[in-house]
């Protein structure tokens, strides 16, 4: 089952208080914290965000309730990081622009360490199914396909490369973009990758934000890239699970579960719905889920029980 993140916060290891939020003294809500060292940091600034960055490693506590990544500018910046003492505190790296032809070369330089990778998609690879097929072939290789936590989508990068910036009134799955991402999750999810949705770039319209991260979730994206701690709880707020699909989820993986039954007017299929519903438990279990409300309050289960296969089919139907 692959790996829920929730709202990844991007902070700029430029960042006077890097230090606080990394040690979790400051932002304390944070799950997965992505302190980035490449288009976050100006040319000009690199060599003091690598100076900040050392001090934070060697700094920081050992033990930490979030994951702590570093968003690598390039190979030479990610061996400069392993370096510094204190690398080893780190959960992973996030990998810039990866592709079929450099990702190698950035798990070698972690082949005798503990630490992950999510390899960020947003070259111009992205655009051809063959480059797809051959990425997810190269990181479901043995000593690649371990490392690999999720694959994060950049958004950005790839609607520069479109000569777009997303408009302000509709979701990144409205833009030329939409198709992709779907390219993108069946070409990747059914060999048991995750994916995380982009970012949303724009703090002043919350159910823009809202509808973008119910899309995310219909996606089946595990996390969002978060740039401002206002948006962590907003995204992770739709990450928890509504009664009714905690209830039906619960049903699906019961072992006395008929293969197919009707809950909340749903049909419930164990046989097509086990992996749904062992994600929706993982959310549940890390992100709460919301209390029954209006209609969802309303006794509308029929029980997932049935004494022969007639009787579970007229239940559907009915």
């Amino acid at each position: 089952m692959v790996k829920t993140l929730g709202a990844s916060l991007y902070v700029p290891a430029t960042h006077k208080y890097l230090m606080d939020v990394a040690s979790g003294t400051r932002l304390g809500n944070v799950r997965s914290l992505i302190m980035c060292t490449e288009d976050a940091v100006a040319d000009r600034e690199l060599s003091y965000a690598l100076f900040n960055l050392s001090l934070v490693l060697a700094n920081m506590p050992v033990d930490s309730q979030a994951e702590r990544f570093v968003r690598v500018r390039n190979l030479d910046v990610m061996t400069r990081v392993l370096a510094m003492p204190g690398a080893d505190k780190l959960t992973g790296f996030v990998i810039p622009k990866a592709t079929q032809y450099n990702l190698p070369m950035y798990c070698n330089l972690v082949r005798d360490t503990a630490h992950v990778l999510m390899p960020t998609l947003e070259t111009a690879e992205v655009f051809y199914d063959a480059e797809m097929h051959a990425l997810r072939h190269l990181i479901g290789s043995p000593g690649i396909r371990e490392r690999v936590v999720a694959l994060r989508i950049g958004g950005n990068d790839l609607l520069a490369l479109l000569g777009l910036r997303r408009p302000r009134n509709m979701t990144i799955y409205r833009t030329p973009l939409g198709p992709v991402i779907g390219r993108l999750v069946t070409t990747f999810r059914p060999h048991g990758f995750a994916l995380t949705a982009p970012v949303f770039e724009h703090l002043d319209l919350p159910q823009l934000l809202a509808e973008e991260v119910n899309e995310d979730l219909a996606h089946g994206m595990v996390g969002k890239t978060a740039i401002h701690p206002s948006q962590i709880d907003p995204i992770e707020s739709h990450y928890r699970v509504s009664a009714s699909d905690l209830e039906e989820a619960s049903a699906i993986l019961r072992p006395d579960s008929p293969a197919v039954f009707a809950m909340n007017q749903s049909m419930c299929e164990v046989a097509t719905h086990r992996a749904w519903a062992e994600s929706t438990l993982e959310r549940s279990r890390l992100f709460g889920s919301h209390p029954r409300q209006g209609q969802d309050a309303m006794p509308t289960a029929t029980p997932p029980v049935a004494t022969s296969p007639m009787l579970t089919s007229q239940t559907i139907l009915r």
